[in-house]
């Protein structure tokens, strides 16, 4: 789709009362290469047909704007300062998959781990309130026990603040089928049950940090005392949530509101509304 095309579209929704938008695609760092990155009109000006135009152009909306899906590429270095800039939120979720630069052979994906960290040091050094959402797979075949090793390692350095795992399995017509040395089902379960466990302390501790702090908080429900909604580093249905307490101020579905935050669990922060 032209940049002008998804700019519109967005700009409609903005007008129809829409508070948050998602920019997903199976790899949105590479967006406009069918498109030999074409540049389009939008708002009298033109806009390549790229990530980084598309970027500057959500950021005009005045809405929450999130990325997912985007591959670790050298150029999603330029998005980062719209996030420092307050114009994209400060999220990423970056699918890197795994950090043995073997296996990111074997899997046919850009980058290795060590690379990889020094790219969230930097974006972290623009925009430090950035949140890191990423997906790995364990037991992919070939990969040995200090492979493995290696990843718990990279989530140690990296500090991401959302992760899921997959153990894998084949799929049918994938090159990966015909790899050699497969990962035995029992040892790809209890590797995956290692990594969660793993990021689960390094998640938790992550949301610990923000005990004390005022949060945007985006209301999705209200019940009679507590709201539930969801702070910048919280994606819709997989990310956690924020409860928060109120009094006589009744928050509203779609309200922004600050919220001062009290503890933290696993996933979720808890605290109480703050009065405008």
């Amino acid at each position: 789709r032209p940049v002008d095309a998804v700019l519109a579209e967005a700009e409609r929704l903005v007008k129809g009362g829409v508070k948050e938008l998602l920019g997903i695609s199976q790899d949105t760092s590479a967006y406009g290469v069918d498109l030999k990155y074409a540049p389009r009109a939008w708002r009298g000006r033109d806009h390549e047909t790229r990530m980084q135009a598309l970027c500057e152009g959500l950021g005009e909306l005045g809405v929450w704007t999130r990325l997912h899906y985007v591959y670790p590429y050298p150029h999603v270095d330029r998005v980062i300062p719209l996030m420092a800039e307050g114009k994209l939120l400060p999220y990423l979720d970056v699918p890197f998959q795994h950090a043995s630069p073997r296996i990111l052979k074997l899997m046919k994906r850009p980058a290795g781990g060590e690379k990889t960290l020094e790219r969230v040091q930097a974006w972290r050094a623009i925009c430090p309130e950035l949140t890191i959402r990423s997906t790995f797979i364990v037991g992919f075949p070939g990969e040995t026990e200090a492979e493995f090793e290696e990843l718990l390692a990279f989530l140690d350095a990296a500090q991401l603040d959302r992760v899921g795992a997959f153990a894998y399995s084949p799929v049918a017509g994938a090159t990966a089928n015909d790899l050699p040395d497969p990962v035995p089902e029992d040892v790809k379960q209890e590797r995956l049950e290692r990594f969660m466990l793993h990021q689960a302390g390094i998640s938790a501790a992550r949301l610990r940090r923000k005990v004390g702090s005022v949060q945007r908080v985006l209301i999705d429900e209200v019940g009679p005392t507590v709201a539930v909604g969801r702070s910048r580093a919280d994606a819709p249905e997989i990310d956690g949530r924020v409860h928060v307490a109120f009094g006589a101020a009744k928050p509203r579905p779609g309200e922004f509101v600050d919220v001062r935050i009290e503890r933290s669990d696993e996933h979720d922060l808890h605290g109480t509304l703050v009065a405008p």
